[in-house]
């Protein structure tokens, strides 16, 4: 059945894309910290690890609730690790297990660099997409990642 809820097909498109791009980044940054929650090595490892496994956690509920929204707008999300590197705009490194420190370098320049992306997400979605649901379901996601790179940014001062 055809989706009818005040957008027309291009709009939903491009909310779509900006999510699926959400998804990928967000799939891409909970496997990066999943992996520093397993290799850190630190005097500071009990605080560490514990950080990683919060930060991981919250991103896995986050991660159901990006595809959740995609299937409201009535598409499918993406769920493989090839279609999560084919549409993230996040790095990955494989083999490299940095120092604990770098580690939390690392992941706030992804959080920082995610946040930056969903600023200009939450315009395009109000502006050109005309969505204002999913521009404010992307900036309650940025909110959460204001959060996280607060916490790793007090970790290194």
């Amino acid at each position: 059945m055809e989706l009818n809820i005040g957008l027309t097909p291009e709009q939903l498109k491009g909310s779509v894309d900006l999510l699926t791009k959400v998804l990928a980044n967000a799939n891409v940054l909970y496997t990066k910290t999943r992996n520093y929650h397993w290799n850190v090595v630190s005097s500071d490892f009990k605080e560490l690890h514990t950080l990683f496994q919060e930060q991981y956690e919250q991103m896995a509920e986050s991660i159901d609730e990006i595809a959740e929204r995609i299937r409201t707008l009535g598409s499918k999300a993406i769920g493989t690790h090839q279609e999560f590197t084919k549409h993230a705009t996040l790095q990955e490194f494989p083999g490299e297990y940095p120092d604990a420190k770098t580690m939390v370098g690392n992941l706030l320049r992804d959080h920082e660099s995610l946040i930056r992306e969903m600023r200009e997400d939450v315009k395009k979605c109000e502006q050109e997409f005309e969505d204002k649901s999913t521009a404010d379901f992307i900036s309650q996601l940025q909110q959460t990642h204001e959060k996280n790179a607060w916490m790793l940014r007090s970790y290194l001062s």
